[in-house]
């Protein structure tokens, strides 16, 4: 049984991680935060660094919290890996520290121009990591998750799911995106592969469902899961977009920023972590969006 230590082990990904690992590992939660100069004495089979500063959409935090959280944190905790006799190590990075906007599909051979504090300061870390020699038997993976999802955890799903169990229509019908999304379940899937087999390379995996969703299927996806008719309007985009422009200026619930991020396409390949796995992911991408969807019910 494999000795596995996993730090951010209270949060939402953490806790399904615990869960999904107790019956066949044996884990140990370390709780840590950055402090200038630290040196962490590392004795497990596996160190999951899944601890950091996430993305504050608010955008209230000091650009310091980042780095230090993210990065300074994280090479603490990679040197005393590289010293240790752990063989794996986990970083949990994210599609941020590649780019912010996509045109086309993210992989893992684009060359990464993050543009927020919080994705450069991920790229960082995963650049010191990769700079570093392995001794031989050491295996390292860096996971670039796109948006998770699932029950416990509702994040920017949740103002959909406010508009639809309201009864109120999605007036941004007219747009035409496309966006992946990442159930926890195959999340931990794959975590758990990478643990146990010992012939998949160490490198860059970024992790997605295998079908990508458009909003407007997300909103049909919450009227099925409330056994509601969804409501649609295709309201001119050039007319959306005006008053988007209006509520730059006059502080409205929609701006030009949050019709971006509603809009946007962003469409991640998981093709070379299923290649590598030599498996396919088990939770497709509505059954899961759907499981998720049921939980916001409790």
């Amino acid at each position: 049984m494999l000795q596995i230590t996993i730090t951010g082990a209270t949060g939402f990904v953490g806790t399904n991680l615990k869960n999904y690992l107790k019956a066949s590992h044996d884990i140990n939660p370390l709780s840590v935060r950055y402090i200038p100069n630290q040196h962490f004495e590392i004795k497990t089979d596996t160190l999951i660094h899944l601890a950091g500063k996430a993305h504050d959409l608010k955008k209230v935090s000091n650009p310091t919290d980042y780095y230090e959280a993210n990065f300074e944190l994280t090479k603490q905790l990679f040197n005393a890996f590289l010293t240790s006799n752990a063989k794996v190590f986990i970083f949990m990075s994210t599609v941020k520290a590649v780019e912010d906007q996509v045109k086309g599909v993210l992989t893992e051979d684009i060359i990464p121009n993050p543009k927020t504090h919080y994705g450069i300061a991920k790229q960082q870390a995963e650049q010191y990591i990769l700079s570093q020699q392995l001794r031989h038997g050491k295996r390292v993976y860096i996971l670039r998750p796109c948006m998770i999802h699932g029950p416990g955890n509702k994040g920017n799903l949740s103002l959909l799911y406010q508009l639809v169990s309201k009864g109120l229509p999605w007036p941004l019908g007219a747009f035409e995106n496309q966006r992946s999304f990442l159930s926890i379940g195959n999340l931990c899937f794959v975590i758990k592969e990478l643990l146990e087999n010992e012939s998949i390379a160490s490198g860059v995996y970024q992790v997605a469902d295998d079908s990508p969703l458009s909003t407007n299927e997300l909103i049909q996806l919450l009227g099925t899961s409330l056994d509601k008719k969804s409501s649609i309007w295709s309201i001119p985009v050039s007319w959306i977009s005006g008053i988007a422009k209006l509520g730059d200026h006059l502080h409205l619930p929609l701006n030009s920023e949050r019709l971006q991020k509603l809009t946007e396409n962003y469409v991640v390949s998981n093709k070379k972590i299923v290649a590598a796995i030599g498996k396919p992911l088990p939770i497709e991408s509505n059954v899961g969006l759907l499981k998720t969807f049921q939980s916001f019910k409790k």
